[in-house]
């Protein structure tokens, strides 16, 4: 059983949630005694309930406040790799919408916006909180000072990839209209990247938190941001602005992952998606689900448990197989198209591992069913068993972040961009990731190459369409890789609009905008 402290505590502390632009009721905070918060949050135990407060957020996207956004879905339906599903182009009609490029402030991703901002709230809270500390070690304090920041910049992340231009601030609103400045794109980048520089300057935060070998973890705290994880996600925020001047910064903390004993990639590529493939060597992040403590139901979407992905990825009135018992159901979401299954050699490892085909079987199709299903996050039997609430709700499926795989694929591709030579470095550290797979590896590299190679082993992950969207930039990335040639009207009639730039930043919510005035619309028209 997978228990974890990031988890398993759940959130015990700020228990309100945050929304730019909203009442002052969300400063109304009671603590569990009702006494006043300057009087609760002094002791190093309660700091430490504020801090896990921090990190449950990071829990809630796949469903929350009545919208479901499981972070792959959402990017994944913008991209190449699968079509939206489900009922029909009214179930999720805002998946629908983005995938089609005519999203709007009413068919966007606000609970993602919510989720996010509530994370942003409990981070800065944690950082106030500190300075009412009395009986906290030098040593913890800056424990929890830094992975609040780099939750923070999470958060932030999170929000600037789909947003864009977004209101930022680092302490809590305290006084009316509780509405913080928006900051365009460039100006959200600098200061998130200049924050992480200082998380990851402080040396504070290990490399990695270790599962020994009988299956215990390190004092439960699998899940905690890392050394190594502020380091993935300063390469994905440096990569994907195309900041060429902090690209052999990037490298150098990918070079530093690489020789670290911690980390290697997991010898099968099957294993990784599995229950015992989770937190393995090749894992350097993951969101924790667990089904046998699960809390979460119908009324009750934020409590600790499982995931919901599984079921919205999966088929409808199942027949039944080894792994799924009969009668069990899926929402049918996220089909994959038969060009992702075909870009895969029938030699690449990498294919049945990420594509569950069950062409031939009978269930209830549903809309643009291909049959072919993500089977990295596929339902089975044995990851809810345990589930003491709706089973439907609570997989165990932990949602695999950052990997190692990507760390030399992002080193080998900020070599190339840096003068790094085709056949040297950047070429050992593709070829390692081909040979995992089973394939040959090449001769010399370019960063086409790598994309493609990214795409080959990320499929379902959430990365392709980012990867489309940023390679607008590189001049060496062909047409298959860029957004504006790829991300176009299809054959089928499903998708009728082509992606632009305008379509980078996608729509604020009209529930925003009506909260703040000053906030100003995305143009994604």
């Amino acid at each position: 059983m997978k228990t974890n402290k990031i988890l398993a505590i759940g959130f015990m502390a700020a228990t309100t949630l945050f929304t730019v632009g909203c009442s002052d009721d969300f400063l109304k905070t009671d603590d569990p005694k009702g006494e006043p918060l300057e009087g609760y949050y002094t002791t190093d135990a309660r700091i430490q309930e504020a801090l896990i407060a921090a990190y449950d957020p990071i829990h809630w996207p796949d469903w929350a406040f009545d919208q479901y956004n499981a972070l792959n879905i959402d990017a994944e339906i913008m991209g190449d790799d699968f079509w939206v599903g489900g009922a029909d182009k009214a179930d999720m009609q805002n998946w629908h919408k983005l995938f089609n490029y005519e999203g709007d402030e009413n068919n966007t991703l606000n609970s993602l916006w919510t989720v996010d901002y509530s994370g942003v709230k409990r981070c800065n809270d944690v950082l106030k909180y500190l300075g009412w500390a009395t009986d906290i070690t030098e040593e913890n304090g800056k424990s929890y000072e830094m992975q609040a920041r780099c939750l923070r910049v999470y958060y932030y992340n999170m929000l600037w990839h789909y947003f864009g231009n977004i209101p930022f601030y680092l302490e809590n609103l305290s006084s009316l209209p509780y509405t913080a400045p928006q900051f365009t794109a460039d100006e959200v980048y600098n200061q998130l990247i200049v924050e992480l520089e200082a998380v990851i300057d402080s040396k504070v935060l290990p490399m990695k938190y270790y599962k020994d070998k009988n299956g215990k973890d390190d004092e439960g705290q699998l899940g905690r941001v890392t050394q190594a994880m502020a380091y993935m996600m300063y390469a994905e925020i440096v990569m994907y602005q195309n900041d060429n001047a902090r690209f052999a910064k990037a490298l150098g903390y990918m070079k530093e992952i690489i020789a670290a004993p911690q980390y290697e990639l997991n010898t099968n590529f099957a294993n990784i998606w599995e229950t015992s493939g989770e937190w393995c060597n090749e894992s350097i992040w993951e969101i924790n689900y667990e089904h046998s403590i699960a809390e979460r139901d119908w009324g009750t979407p934020l409590a600790i448990g499982g995931t919901v992905l599984p079921t919205l990825i999966s088929p409808k009135e199942w027949p039944g197989d080894d792994l799924w018992s009969k009668g069990q159901d899926g929402w049918g979401f996220l089909p994959v198209r038969l060009e992702t299954y075909e870009m895969f050699s029938s030699t690449d490892e990498r294919r049945e591992a990420t594509c569950w085909d069950v062409r031939g079987a009978t269930y209830k199709p549903r809309y643009q069913d291909t049959q072919i299903w993500l089977a990295k996050y596929r339902p089975m039997d044995k990851n809810n068993e345990s589930g003491p609430t709706s089973k439907n709700l609570n997989y165990n499926n932990n949602y695999r972040y950052y990997r190692y795989a990507e760390a030399l694929l992002n080193a080998a591709e900020l070599s190339l961009r840096t003068g790094g030579s085709g056949s040297g470095e950047a070429k050992t550290w593709l070829n390692e990731v081909r040979t995992r797979a089973g394939l040959r590896g090449f001769e010399t590299v370019t960063v086409n190459d790598v994309l493609n190679e990214r795409h080959l082993e990320f499929v379902g992950e959430g990365k392709r369409y980012w990867d489309l969207v940023r390679a607008e930039g590189i001049s060496e990335a062909s047409s298959n890789n860029k957004a504006s040639m790829v991300l176009v009207p299809d054959e089928f009639g499903y998708r009728t609009n082509s992606w632009t730039a305008k379509k980078k930043y996608i729509p604020i919510a009209q529930g925003e905008l009506d909260s703040d005035p000053d906030l100003v619309q995305n143009n994604y028209k």
